[in-house]
């Protein structure tokens, strides 16, 4: 008897249809990952990976000498958004009690009665509190990823604490003033690592939106299967992620993958696509991925998304007029954030470059 078609969307379509996303597989203990999660052979090895840490180590940057040596910080960024697209910041000033709280809440959230989260479950992206699995479910992306999430808009337009659930409303509220704080002095400092006065990119509205997406990555029973989440880059100027201690998260550089090894009390910084638009490529966007948990414990993570992202924006984007020259001449058309998000959002995270597009 021949066997039936691998019928992709319509598999899509049950999961989501149960609104209790991976967590709900694990918690009903499979012990096979269902075929939409399959990541095609030799996608994990397609760039072998860093031998070890030492060949390769993102940079770190302390702050605490912000004000004895400034210039000499926003060397380094300089460098680090150049070469690498991705830094790791210590001594930021965000209270280590902040970075808790936050991981708490959303772990609780996420570990939450599945009927109280199906409450807040949706495939809209204009609601307020968007509680799903893989954003781009539907679309072309090879494999369904091995995670869930939530997000919301934090700013410009804050949210009612009562939009937001019990479980880490306090905790998305407080560490969100923390992100726009730490956001508008890593703004400033990018700034002047291009040449440019300080408040140069907050000028540009670069931070007037603030996308909050929590992840929670449940352990996986065949991570070498599938993925935590498809290889990327970001569609925001910038992204602070704060990530717990499981690890798992990759940047692409020179032809390897390379670990993000966590640092206690870190935050990692990475450069989204805009930023690498409106710098003219001085800036990096690079892609990186998340590998599926092998840890026992769920791996949690937090990223800020500077970017109004699909909020209407009237403001269009190009490279900044002060860093071209006849050497450097304008590399990108403008673009619409809205318009370029709608289509990012459609693509999915199918590996692909979607700033490419932009390219004159």
């Amino acid at each position: 008897m021949a066997t039936k078609e691998f019928d992709s969307y319509s598999e899509r379509k049950a999961f989501d249809d149960r609104k209790t996303g991976v967590k709900g597989l694990v918690d009903a203990h499979i012990t096979e990952i269902p075929r939409i999660f399959r990541l095609p052979q030799g996608v994990l090895s397609d760039k072998k990976p860093s031998v070890s840490a030492s060949d390769f180590a993102i940079p770190i940057i302390d702050f605490e000498g912000l004000h004895v040596s400034r210039e000499g910080i926003v060397e380094k960024i300089k460098d680090a958004a150049s070469n690498w697209g991705f830094f790791q910041v210590i001594n930021h000033g965000v209270p280590l009690n902040v970075l808790e709280e936050i991981q708490e809440g959303v772990r609780r959230f996420h570990e939450e009665d599945p009927e109280v989260k199906k409450t807040y479950f949706t495939r809209d992206a204009a609601k307020r509190f968007v509680y799903n699995s893989n954003f781009d479910l539907y679309s072309s992306s090879s494999c369904v990823n091995w995670r869930d999430s939530f997000a919301c808009y934090m700013a410009p337009d804050p949210p009612n604490p009562e939009e937001l659930p019990v479980a880490c409303r306090d905790a998305m509220i407080e560490y969100s003033k923390h992100m726009m704080r730490l956001g508008d002095l890593i703004f400033e400092l990018l700034s002047e690592a291009l040449g440019l006065r300080s408040d140069k990119l907050k000028s540009m509205d670069c931070m007037k939106g603030l996308l909050l997406i929590c992840h929670y990555y449940p352990p996986c029973p065949q991570p070498d299967l599938t993925i935590g989440t498809n290889n990327h880059s970001d569609n925001s100027f910038l992204t602070i992620l704060l990530q717990d201690q499981i690890g798992g998260l990759q940047i692409h550089h020179q032809d390897c993958w390379v670990d993000v090894s966590p640092i206690p009390g870190a935050l990692v910084i990475n450069m989204g696509d805009f930023l690498q638009l409106i710098t003219n490529d001085k800036f990096r966007s690079v892609e990186h991925r998340v590998l599926a948990n092998r840890a026992a414990t769920p791996r949690i993570s937090v990223a800020s998304f500077f970017s109004t992202s699909m909020l209407p924006n009237s403001t269009v984007y190009g490279p900044i007029k002060e860093i071209l020259s006849e050497e450097n001449p304008q590399k990108y058309r403008v673009i619409d954030l809205k318009e370029y998000t709608e289509g990012y959002f459609k693509k999915g995270l199918d590996g692909t470059s979607y700033l490419s597009h932009y390219k004159i």
